[in-house]
């Protein structure tokens, strides 16, 4: 039975995948190497609970218990000698994660799970230098961001992980209200980036294109596709629609789309001229400083409003 929680990485990540698990009851221990963002990090998420309690996600009254359930560590074994499972929450880098697993595996109890919120990397090269028998233990588990809001989880089931492991991992994430997908192959990107990045390819080819100004873009897909998609997924809406017409439109339309191996060259364009989005400044759309913290706030709100309306989903 999985008590105690540790989080390596107290990033972008790792605090909300924390902060999720504390709002449900586990204890957590999160270790960060950089000082600063340990001095910090419990302020973080301070910050997103009141948030939480504006939209009645959670009561306010619950802040102090959420937040005592949270340790912060400079020193990887004393965040991670108890645990019963571990979220690695580390930069997309192998041999960075290779290490911390190897440690993991040296500190954590006989019988705790190791997992990685990669979702770039293969689990067996991340865990090549460790136990046969943690290999058996160990998974990936991916988050969307903002980790403690989105209510998905992809969880691996391939390669050495047991049928044991696999189902103690699904129903701790069950019960801290996630959805799962399980990935049942090793393929880059795992589920839902990859169909994350077909959208966005098509969508960055027709800025490039001037077919439409960005707003018309986003607002074709958040009152077009995604409408739809909050509710029915693709196949389910191939199903209503009939797939002979389905089948009809793709053999018409798909020959005219994008079909590039890389990112857009509009996409690296602004990455070179420093417009890197809403952290600049300037993206697709401009974003004044005083405003971004009201744009992020607002845009926190919309996902919390569509969380409680996903329950209806199921």
């Amino acid at each position: 039975m999985i008590k105690n929680i540790t989080v390596i990485g107290a990033g972008t990540m790792g605090h909300g995948i924390a902060e999720c698990f504390a709002i449900h009851g586990y204890n957590v221990s999160v270790f960060e190497i950089n000082d600063n963002m340990r001095e910090t990090v419990l302020d973080i998420i301070k910050e997103e609970l009141v948030v939480l309690a504006e939209e009645e996600v959670i009561k306010k009254d619950d802040f102090e218990s959420i937040l005592g359930r949270i340790g912060i560590y400079g020193d990887l074994e004393e965040a991670a000698k108890d645990a019963d499972y571990v979220v690695e929450a580390a930069v997309e880098n192998v041999s960075l994660k290779q290490k911390i697993f190897k440690s993991l595996d040296e500190i954590c109890p006989k019988h705790a799970i190791l997992s990685s919120n990669t979702s770039s990397l293969k689990i067996s090269d991340i865990t090549k230098d460790i136990s046969d028998d943690r290999k058996s233990k160990s998974l990936v588990t991916h988050w969307y961001n903002p980790a403690h809001i989105m209510p998905i989880a992809e969880i691996t089931y391939f390669g050495d992980t047991s049928e044991e492991t696999y189902k103690t991992v699904e129903d701790l994430y069950k019960s801290v209200g996630k959805n799962i997908v399980k990935v049942l192959k090793d393929v880059p990107g795992l589920v839902a980036n990859r169909i994350q990045q077909g959208v966005a390819r098509e969508v960055f080819s027709l800025i490039e294109m001037g077919v439409a100004a960005p707003q018309d873009i986003d607002n074709a897909l958040k009152f077009g596709p995604a409408f739809r998609y909050c509710s029915t997924g693709q196949l389910e809406i191939a199903d209503f629609g009939g797939l002979d017409i389905w089948a009809i439109v793709g053999d018409n339309l798909l020959p005219e789309m994008d079909n590039s191996t890389s990112a857009n060259k509009l996409l690296h364009e602004k990455v070179q001229n420093g417009k890197l989005g809403l952290k600049s400044g300037e993206g697709f759309y401009q974003y004044a400083p005083e405003e971004i913290d009201g744009i992020k706030r607002n845009y926190t709100k919309k996902l919390l409003t569509q969380l409680k309306t996903s329950k209806n989903y199921i």
